[in-house]
């Protein structure tokens, strides 16, 4: 090879390189700790093929990755659900979008005394959680299913006295999230956080009511408004919601964790 010509293939091998560096795109997505960190652990390799990078940010927070992403220090993030983005939009004047579903931590009701809802009897005690985003949702979990009915235009925090029919005169009784798997024993049914099942020993999908994984808790992947067109975040969408993905949350988190897609 002449020096004319090894110089020409070093020339375009160079060029094809700075190419191939310039294709791929560092993301920065800003996670909980736990399922959320470990699912991007496995979307990470697929993420790669595409050209993403992930640089995978744990929070031990839910505030500061919104604040990081506003402030252009995160690329994306992904812990929180749609009625919570929409508060932060509003209280912090945050211009955050959601560009995908991914997972659903569903809350579900658990009965130690009756096996299935309908065996709950007329007069019932039902334990929820006695802040308003929890109990709210257990409240909306019992319209969802026919069960209650609640003022119109309530929102996701709605409470007991927001009911307006209760064919079954259900007894709703307000104690800390935290208690409410240990009221089981004393009541016919509780509203329990997933969280607070799986600590209490409580498998997940024995809860005799449960969320739909694509409900409005359902978890969200978030960016800045001004790149929710961008190709990465389509590519980071496509390769986040694959039968690879999906398979890995249902087979590693047996029904605590279910995939929206």
């Amino acid at each position: 090879m002449s020096p004319k010509t090894l110089f020409a293939a070093i020339a375009l091998a160079a060029s094809l390189a700075a190419t191939a560096h310039a294709e791929t795109k560092t993301v920065k997505i800003g996670v909980s700790p736990g399922p959320h960190a470990e699912i991007f652990e496995k979307v990470k390799p697929l993420a790669k093929a595409k050209g993403l990078d992930l640089e995978i940010i744990e929070f031990s927070d839910y505030v500061i990755p919104n604040t990081a992403l506003d402030a252009g220090e995160l690329d994306a993030n992904s812990f929180q659900n749609q009625p919570y983005l929409d508060n932060q939009n509003a209280d912090r004047g945050f211009d955050l979008v959601s560009v995908a579903t991914t997972v659903n931590f569903p809350l579900g009701i658990y009965s130690a005394k009756h096996k299935t809802w309908e065996d709950i009897p007329d007069g019932a005690t039902i334990a929820i959680q006695n802040d308003p985003t929890n109990g709210g949702r257990s409240l909306l979990l019992l319209q969802d299913k026919g069960i209650i009915k609640l003022k119109p235009g309530v929102g996701f925090k709605p409470g007991p006295a927001d009911i307006v029919e209760n064919p079954k005169n259900l007894k709703i009784i307000e104690i800390e999230a935290a208690q409410t798997a240990r009221s089981l024993e004393d009541v016919d049914a509780a509203a329990i956080n997933t969280n607070y099942a799986v600590d209490a020993g409580i498998e997940p999908t024995s809860a005799i009511l449960r969320e739909s994984p694509k409900g409005p808790y359902v978890n969200i992947i978030v960016v800045q408004a001004k790149d929710k067109d961008a190709q990465w975040v389509k590519d980071l969408v496509a390769v986040y919601q694959t039968p690879e993905v999906k398979d890995f949350v249902e087979t590693r988190f047996k029904g605590a964790v279910l995939p929206s897609w």
